[in-house]
Order: structure tokens, then C-alpha cells, then sequence
């Protein structure tokens, strides 16, 4: 066997185990400029990055998938959070915004409204205790899999 055919058969089974990239892909590239220089506030401030999943089931994705997904033992602490608690801190203007705050809760607001026109069946789940990874994953179109933003917030 030459280097070349061992080359192509490795690439043909890393393209048969990956989730259906065009849908992925074009939503990943969709969302990475709402993405520059923005960080999700919590003790300390974390980017945030597109995510995908295998995750394909028509019913509502339940802790037990994102353990599996996740490959993560049972002990783990995994919880489902409303959406409105992931986008609350980051899109209320408060009174005593200056510019700056102003123009990242917007930067978010433009990013909770593309997720919410572009992905249906929104979840959020927090993966953790202290230094949370936090997704907030949703369906494309049927039979997709899921796809969303990742980001971490620190709880100590």
C-alpha cells in the first residue's frame, strides 16, 4: 500500500464518521463574526465557539444524551437551564452602561437573535460545578444534527 492510498482511505473514514458537515459548516461560518471579541461574563470572562453534535433525536435532548455525547462518567453534574437565564446577564442594558457595555449587549442581542431564526428546539445545559461548559445547542432542520455555541462560566 503507498502513503497515498493509506492518506485517502484515512480521509474517507474520517468523512464517514462525521456528523453531515455542510449544514454544520455553513452554520458555524454563519455564527463566527457574531463571535469575535466576544466573551460570556462570569468570574472569568470566556470566549464563545460554535459547537455540533451527533445528536439527532426528535424528542427534546435530555441530560443522559449530553452525558453520552460528552462521553462523560455518571457522576458528572449535568443540568438543563432555561435559555432566557443563558441570554439574560448578557443582553439587559442597564442603567449605568457606558458605550462599551452597550455595544456588547448588542453584539449578544444580534447573536440570541440568529440562534433563535436559525436554530429550533433551543436547549441549554451546563456541564459542571466550578468551571462550567456551557451549550446552548438546537436543531437546523430535521434529521440534522444539532448544533449551537459553547462557551464556560466559572462559579467558585
Amino acid at each position: 500500500m503507498t502513503p497515498d492510498s493509506s492518506d485517502s482511505n484515512a480521509s474517507a473514514a474520517n468523512q464517514a464518521t462525521q456528523p453531515e458537515p455542510m449544514a454544520s459548516a455553513t452554520f458555524s461560518a454563519s455564527v463566527a463574526p457574531l463571535l469575535t471579541d466576544l466573551l460570556y461574563p462570569s468570574e472569568s470572562d470566556e470566549p464563545i465557539e460554535p459547537v455540533e453534535s451527533y445528536l439527532k433525536m426528535a424528542e427534546p435532548v435530555t441530560v443522559s444524551h449530553i452525558k453520552d455525547w460528552l462521553m462523560l462518567p455518571p457522576s458528572e453534574f449535568v443540568e438543563e437551564q432555561p435559555e432566557a437565564d443563558f441570554w439574560a446577564p448578557v443582553t439587559t442594558i442597564e442603567d449605568w452602561f457606558g458605550d462599551d457595555e452597550k455595544a456588547t449587549a448588542a453584539k449578544f442581542q444580534a447573536l440570541k437573535t440568529k440562534l433563535e431564526t436559525t436554530l429550533t428546539n433551543r436547549q441549554v445545559f451546563r456541564v459542571g460545578n466550578t468551571e462550567i461548559d456551557v451549550y446552548l445547542l438546537g436543531k437546523l432542520a430535521e434529521g440534522e444534527p444539532r448544533v449551537g455555541i459553547k462557551t464556560k462560566v466559572v462559579e467558585t
